[in-house]
């Protein structure tokens, strides 16, 4: 990486593949530091399964929560940390908007799986400028259930989804290219990269916050999947923006 975001060649590797892994975008002690703030989030609102549907019959659970920055500020500010917007004004352009966060806990021994998919169904968009950024907060070795990826199927654009969970089955979770993660290591994709993880059979949890970023200028297709930190600027401008509201009286 330099200063200001990616490489050429980090680029092109994107551009190629549909994904980047960006090691230590976080220290070590930032990432601990996040990861103390996501189980202590846990403990105060308590567990919300996030298991997909196709495999909910399994014994497995994931405990997540959206738009973590409405719950503790420590992610306020990394969703402004430079290093962070730097790489997403590299895919995206120099403006980059937030769609929502998540934060996903799979819990040891028995922490979800997700089968193979594209984001796309569940929040297309005219331009698919749409990226997400997968934060590691501890270690994700590939017996933890790291994320899985199909190098190059970003280039395939959207694909028919099977079932509830808009899984592709023609992509296998086991044939899938896996990405073992360290802590304060995060993988930008396109949401069009089919991707997915396995079980996190180790006996700690994988701690991640997934950040969902597009192009303001990028049109949904579908307004649906919103979020109350929806169109928060995270770098630039929002040039599609008209005389200036109450938001009272956006809603009158």
């Amino acid at each position: 990486m330099t200063a200001n975001g990616l490489t050429d060649e980090q680029r092109s590797f994107y551009q190629e593949n549909g994904y980047i892994h960006i090691r230590g975008l976080l220290t070590p002690q930032e990432a601990a530091a996040y990861r103390a703030e996501c189980h202590s989030l846990v403990e105060r609102i308590g567990e919300n399964d996030a298991t997909w549907a196709s495999v909910r019959d399994q014994g497995m659970r994931l405990t997540h929560c959206h738009d973590v920055q409405f719950q503790s500020a420590a992610f306020t500010r990394l969703l402004v940390d430079e290093r962070l917007t730097g790489v997403a004004t590299s895919l995206i352009g120099p403006n980059v908007q937030l769609h929502h966060t998540k934060m996903f806990i799979k819990p040891p021994e028995k922490g979800s799986p997700f089968p193979m998919h594209q984001d796309y169904p569940y929040f297309p968009h005219e331009g698919n400028s749409m990226i997400a950024a997968i934060i590691h907060f501890d270690d994700a070795p590939d017996d933890k259930g790291c994320l899985r990826v199909a190098p190059g199927s970003h280039k395939l654009g959207p694909l028919e989804p099977v079932g509830e969970d808009h899984h592709l089955p023609q992509f296998p979770l086991e044939a899938a290219l896996p990405l073992p993660a360290k802590a304060g290591d995060a993988i930008f994709m396109s949401y069009l990269l089919v991707h997915g993880s396995g079980v996190n059979r180790s006996q700690e949890a994988r701690t991640t916050i997934l950040v969902q970023m597009r192009d303001p200028a990028d049109r949904p297709l579908v307004e649906k999947h919103g979020s109350r930190g929806q169109g928060m600027m995270l770098a630039g401008v929002d040039p599609t923006h008209g005389a200036f509201e109450f938001a009272w009286a956006k809603s009158a």
